[in-house]
């Protein structure tokens, strides 16, 4: 899954590509916000991206789009 995350006073969004499926995404999300501390994502290299929950604007999560190559109609 592609997830992005805008962040507070940013001008770019954070994007990652995770192996979880979009309702853990959504759990992960949700118990950082509860928890009001840092969401924590891992993508499908292994690298963490760690975000304080006070500078999330937004947190889309959509189907992988990598590998196209070419036009599509």
């Amino acid at each position: 899954m592609e997830v992005k995350i805008g962040v507070s006073n940013a001008n770019r969004e954070l994007v990652l590509e995770s192996d979880l499926d979009a309702t853990g995404i959504e759990e992960q999300v949700r118990t950082a916000i509860a928890d009001g501390g840092v969401l924590a994502l891992t993508d499908h290299k292994g690298r963490r991206v760690l975000v304080p929950v006070e500078k999330i604007a937004y947190v889309e999560v959509s189907t992988s789009t990598v590998g196209q190559v070419g036009f599509r109609s």
